[in-house]
C-alpha cells in the first residue's frame, strides 16, 4: 500500500489573496512611489503651468482696463469730486476684475485638465500659483495703463470743469485677487472627481453557502471551515467505507486515484 499520488498545490490565478508577482508596483506591500524622474517631470509640468498662467495675467489686465466702467471726476480748482456721487463705476471696475478672473479660473483649469488627466499635487499647486501672480499681474497693468493715480496733477492738466477719469483701482484687493486661484481649484477638483482615472476595486470572491468568503482551495489543500467540514468528514467516512467494502476500489474522499 503507497501514499496517495495527490499533485501538488496549484495556486489559482484568480485568487484575490495570492501574492503580486516580484515586479508588480503592488509586490512590497504598497503602490511603489514614484521614482526621481518622475518627480522631476511632475516639478517641470507645475512650473510651466505656473508660468503660462502667470504671462496670461497680462491679457486678463488688458481686459479689465478695456471692459471696467470708468469713475468721472471734476475740479474746481480747489478740490477734486465725483461728478456723478451715487454712481457705481468704483464697484463695477471691481465686479469686472471678478468675473473675469473666474471665467481665466474656468479656462485655465479645464484646459489644465484636459492636457494632463491624471492631476498631482504638484500640478494643482502650480494651477493655484499662476492663477495668484497671474491676477496680480493684471492688477498691475491695468493700473499702470490706465488713467494716472495724480489726481491732482491730471485735475489741473484738465481744468477747472473739466471730466476727466480716475485712476482705475481695485478696492476689495483680496477677493478679486483671489478669485481666479480659487476657481481654478474648485473646476479642476470636480473634473478629476468626475472625469478622472479610477483605481481598480479589490476582487472578492464568496465561496460556500454564503457563510463565508476567502480565496480558492486546492483539492487537499486544507481543511474547509464551516457547516461544509461536517460535510467533507462524512464524505470521507463513506468513502474510506466504500473501499474497504469494496476490496480496495480506486478513489478516495479527496477525488484524487489510490494506488494499491
Amino acid at each position: 500500500m503507497t501514499a496517495p499520488l495527490t499533485p501538488p498545490h496549484q495556486p489559482d490565478p484568480h485568487d484575490p489573496w495570492q501574492a503580486p508577482p516580484s515586479g508588480s508596483r503592488l509586490a512590497s506591500g504598497g503602490l511603489v512611489p514614484p521614482t526621481a524622474a518622475e518627480r522631476r517631470a511632475e516639478l517641470v509640468r507645475a512650473a510651466v503651468t505656473a508660468l503660462l498662467l502667470t504671462a496670461a495675467g497680462l491679457l486678463l489686465g488688458l481686459l479689465w482696463l478695456w471692459l471696467a466702467p470708468r469713475v468721472p471726476l471734476v475740479s474746481d480748482d480747489t478740490a477734486v469730486y465725483l461728478k456723478d456721487s451715487e454712481g457705481e463705476e468704483a464697484i463695477g471696475a471691481d465686479g469686472t476684475f471678478v468675473l473675469l478672473a473666474l471665467a481665466f479660473g474656468l479656462v485655465s483649469a479645464v484646459a489644465v485638465f484636459l492636457l494632463r488627466r491624471r492631476g498631482g499635487i504638484p500640478l494643482v499647486v502650480g494651477l493655484a500659483l499662476g492663477g495668484l501672480l497671474g491676477s496680480l499681474l493684471a492688477w498691475g497693468v491695468g493700473t499702470w495703463l490706465g488713467p494716472t493715480s495724480d489726481v491732482v496733477a491730471h485735475a489741473k492738466e484738465a481744468g477747472k470743469g473739466v471730466t476727466f477719469d480716475a485712476p482705475l483701482e481695485l478696492h476689495a484687493v483680496g477677493a478679486a485677487v483671489l478669485a481666479w486661484p480659487i476657481a481654478a481649484m474648485i473646476v479642476h477638483l470636480l473634473l478629476t472627481w468626475v472625469f478622472g482615472p479610477r483605481d481598480p476595486e479589490p476582487e472578492w470572491e464568496f465561496w460556500g453557502s454564503g457563510q463565508a468568503f476567502g480565496p480558492a482551495r486546492a483539492p487537499g489543500a486544507g481543511v474547509v471551515d464551516g457547516p461544509s467540514a461536517s460535510v467533507d468528514s462524512g464524505a470521507g467516512a463513506e468513502g474510506d467505507s466504500g473501499a474497504g467494502a469494496d476490496g480496495g476500489a480506486s478513489g478516495t474522499a479527496d477525488g484524487w486515484p489510490r494506488r494499491s
